[in-house]
């Protein structure tokens, strides 16, 4: 079939109002590869920002081993944060708002100055010195039931599944994000831990792919932005009731309640 990104974006819209579960959809589309689901995705981030309000950055997807070894893919994706998406720590979610809410723990960037198209990538001293403070976070996904192991392209044209950036404080300095630790806590027990190296080696690394990915597509990571990194420990699928505390050593804590 021919290949239009709108019908695809229609498609999943409609699926995202009726809360639907995902089925691998992509390639009956006509997508068949990386560049024709990024597509969809602009298409349908299109048809979120009247509801959602402009985008204010970027999440990024898939940077640790264990994240990659659970869904069988080998290199990060990216999707769109829109503004009513950026949250803040306290805050209450309803499980019955989404078909099947998942939650990331993250570190979360933010840029001070723009990084714009140039003909070299950038490097990640480019992008350590365009960092102006970072934030622990929750990443919200919707996974929409999705089938493991997972279609790439699908994944990335249902832009990465974001539902959500859930900041703690920004902090303007910071120990060595590859050394620190972060805790994940439910109703105060420890459940899982993770450290920034477990994000690529660093959480400026995804930061610097996503400055390079967007520089191959001509666009800019604009000061101001907010990039969520990754997941320093595998998703979790929680229950109704269940509070979240994730905590970053040297760096701060966000929190979060499930509720029915």
């Amino acid at each position: 079939m021919s290949f239009d990104p709108a019908v695809a974006a229609d498609a999943l819209f409609r699926d995202h109002r009726e809360l639907r579960n995902l089925v691998p959809f992509a390639r009956d589309f006509g997508a068949n590869d990386l560049d024709a689901a990024y597509a969809i995705q602009d298409a349908l981030v299109q048809r979120f920002i009247p509801i959602h309000g402009p985008r204010v950055g970027w999440k990024i997807g898939l940077t640790s081993q264990r994240m990659q070894t659970m869904c069988s893919i080998d290199h990060p994706v990216a999707g769109a944060v829109l503004a009513s998406r950026r949250q803040h720590s306290g805050i209450v979610r309803p499980l019955s708002e989404l078909v099947h809410l998942g939650l990331e723990f993250e570190i979360c960037v933010r840029v001070g100055r723009d990084l714009p198209p140039r003909d070299r990538p950038w490097s990640m001293e480019d992008v350590a010195s365009a960092v102006n403070a970072v934030a622990p976070a929750f990443e919200v996904i919707d996974d929409r039931n999705s089938p493991y192991p997972l279609d790439m392209l699908s994944l990335v044209a249902d832009n990465a599944w974001n539902e959500g950036i859930v900041l703690g404080a920004f902090r303007e300095t910071w120990p060595d994000l590859a050394a620190v630790k972060g805790v994940v806590e439910v109703n105060g027990e420890v459940v899982d831990a993770g450290h920034g190296r477990d994000v690529l080696g660093h959480p400026f690394e995804p930061l610097r792919w996503v400055a390079n990915w967007l520089r191959e597509r001509g666009e800019t990571l604009r000061a101001g932005e907010i990039v969520s990194t990754g997941s320093l420990v595998t998703t979790r699928f929680p229950k109704a009731g269940e509070h979240y505390r994730f905590t970053v050593e040297g760096i701060g804590t966000t929190e979060l309640t499930l509720v029915a």
